[in-house]
This record gives structure tokens, C-alpha cells and sequence, in this order.
């Protein structure tokens, strides 16, 4: 990774946050799905958006200086990744996810990170995904926009994985079943069963309804640090969890997946895993210590140390291979 040598490259740091919040002020305004139709004049974006013109001017300046938008001839434009990701109906849009859980959520909670890191949460605090999620506003914000951020994970570990002769699969931490779902509908003989808090669950059954997978995807037991795990699966999926428990939690889960999965069975962790050198990606680094700042005794993950972790659990033919560009990775085992 890069050195910094200038105070400009300090302030780019300092001061990305505000480039985050005209990201984010933007989505709650829609002002990309309005972009996306043809170009607009300052009034009509203001009119669209219900932005005093002054108001609307300052947003489109500071989101042209981003590179989200273009403006010529006094014309403002989305550019090709608002297009892609950030309007409304569009293929691979996560602008939800961006919108809530990144901003109303995470942002928040990154208030906590000095006392996070030094140990001292006060009585009260987030201090757990149990925590947060006990409360059924906060799991249902954070599920619904979970939802649209894994849907494109999902469907690339759908494309890329081989699952024809998988019929069972536990979805350890699995939310409200995007990779399910996802799973499932690539692979009609597959069955799922997912494992997270009840409220979460609420919200994860209405996704399976409307995908017409009841019969398929079924949720037991409420915390995947409790109790025992359903057995004689092909697959064990377990996404974002590690990133979100303590790190004496790890052995305990790789452990409940070898006992869970048939021999020959496969185990999937995917997450913010860094590179065996620790060196990045830098994305990966941030969201570990996001996560800290809500799960102070969370582990900095690394391929070099999970696939030691794997081995020492038992399993064999470990792989990883990145998942979202810059940001995450999956590895697999098998259960000799």
C-alpha cells in the first residue's frame, strides 16, 4: 500500500466523511433515479428533488467533484457507476444499502469506536449484533438494506459454485436469507436452513414468501453462538459472521460446522478478510474496524490465519479466492 507523504493526502482522509454524506444526501433525495432518465438543468433537478434551488446547486457541485456526476452546458448527468449501482430498479443498485444501514446505522454506531478500542463501551452502548437486534426498528433497517447489499454476492457465489449435488445447507448468521435464497433458486434440489435472531427472522420469512421458497428455506434456533447446530449437511454457509462475533468465538463455530457437515461436505466463510500479508484491501480494513466499534473483542481477520484456523479444526483442500472486489473474500474447506 501507499505511504502518505503530503498534508493533502491526510485531509482526503480527514475529510471523507463529508464525501460519504453527499453520497448519502443524495440517495435520500433520489436525485440519481432522476439523473438516470436524461440529463437536468439545476431547477429541474431541484424541482425533482423538492431542493431550493441554492440548496440543490451546492449537492450537484460537491457530487460533481466526486465524480458521481458530470455537468455540461449547464446539464447535470449521472456518471456510469451512479447509473449502475445507485438508481432505483437497476441491476446491481445498492443504493438502499448505502442509504440505511451505512448511514442511519453504521455511521452512527462509529461513534463508539475510541471507546470500543480501548475497552471502556458505557453501560448501555451497542456492544453486540444481540444488542442491536433485540430491538425489531433497528433489525428490520438493518436487514431489509443487508438484503439488497448481498443479493450481488450471492448471485456470483450462485454463478461460480458448483451445489448440484448439495441438498442440505445451514446458513450460519444468515440474515434474511439472501444467499438462501439466491442458493436455492440456482439449485432446485438444494433445502436451506438459516440460523439468526427472531427478529430478523420476521423479516427474513416475508423475503422467503415473496420467493416462493417455503417449502425450501426454514429458520431454527436463534443464535449461532448457542446451542447445537442441525447435522448431516452438504454445506455450511457462514457470511459476515465471523467479522461480528468475539474472536473467542471462531474455534467454537469452525468446530459446530465440522460436526454439522456429512463427510465430504463443504464449509463457506465469506467476509472482510484481509490479505496474508495484512497489507489491505483497504475497504476490508475499515469494515473490521467498523465492526469493532459495536463488537469490541471482534477479530482482524486474515487468509493466512483463518486457513490456519480451518486446518487446525480438521478440515482440508483450503482455498480462497476474493469475492467482492476489494472488499471481501471466500474461503472453502471440506470435511475430509
Amino acid at each position: 500500500m501507499p505511504v502518505l507523504t503530503t498534508a493533502d493526502e491526510v485531509s482526503d482522509i480527514a475529510f471523507g466523511f463529508m464525501g460519504s454524506k453527499a453520497l448519502f444526501a443524495a440517495l435520500h433525495v433520489d436525485l440519481f433515479s432522476h439523473l438516470s432518465h436524461s440529463p437536468l438543468s439545476l431547477d429541474e433537478a431541484a424541482g425533482a428533488t423538492g431542493l431550493a434551488p441554492e440548496r440543490a446547486r451546492t449537492l450537484l457541485t460537491a457530487l460533481t467533484s466526486l465524480g458521481l456526476v458530470s455537468e455540461e452546458e449547464g446539464r447535470f448527468a449521472n456518471a456510469p457507476a451512479a447509473d449502475a449501482f445507485l438508481v432505483k430498479g437497476a441491476r446491481y443498485d445498492f443504493s438502499d444499502y448505502l442509504r440505511h444501514q451505512v448511514d442511519r446505522q453504521m455511521y452512527r454506531l462509529m461513534d463508539q469506536i475510541v471507546p470500543a478500542l480501548e475497552n471502556r463501551l458505557p453501560p448501555g452502548a451497542i456492544a453486540s449484533y444481540r444488542d442491536w437486534f433485540s430491538d425489531p426498528e433497528q433489525a428490520r433497517l438493518y436487514s431489509e438494506s443487508q438484503h439488497a447489499g448481498s443479493l450481488g454476492p450471492a448471485r456470483s457465489l450462485a454463478r461460480d459454485l458448483d451445489l448440484t449435488t448439495a441438498r442440505r445447507m445451514l446458513d450460519v448468521g444468515g440474515g434474511t436469507g439472501a444467499f438462501s435464497i439466491t442458493l436455492c433458486a440456482a439449485n432446485p434440489a438444494l433445502s436451506a436452513t438459516i440460523i439468526d435472531f427472531p427478529n430478523v427472522a420476521t423479516v427474513g420469512r416475508e423475503r422467503i414468501a415473496e420467493a416462493g421458497l417455503e417449502h425450501r428455506i426454514a429458520y431454527a434456533g436463534e443464535d449461532a453462538l448457542d446451542g447445537a447446530w442441525p447435522g448431516e449437511q452438504d454445506v455450511v454457509l457462514m457470511s459476515y459472521l465471523f467479522s461480528g462475533v468475539p474472536d473467542h468465538a471462531h474455534d467454537g463455530l469452525l468446530a459446530n460446522a465440522y460436526g454439522a457437515l456429512v463427510p465430504g461436505g463443504r464449509v463457506l466463510v465469506h467476509d472482510f478478510i484481509l490479505s496474508e500479508d495484512r497489507q489491505g484491501p483497504r475497504n476490508t480494513a475499515l469494515w473490521q474496524l467498523q465492526h469493532t466499534a459495536f463488537t469490541p473483542k471482534a477479530r482482524s481477520l486474515d487468509a493466512a490465519w483463518l486457513s490456519a484456523a480451518l486446518d487446525r479444526a480438521g478440515f482440508s483442500a483450503i482455498r480462497c479466492r476474493e469475492m467482492i472486489p476489494g472488499m471481501t473474500m471466500l474461503v472453502e474447506a471440506e470435511r475430509p
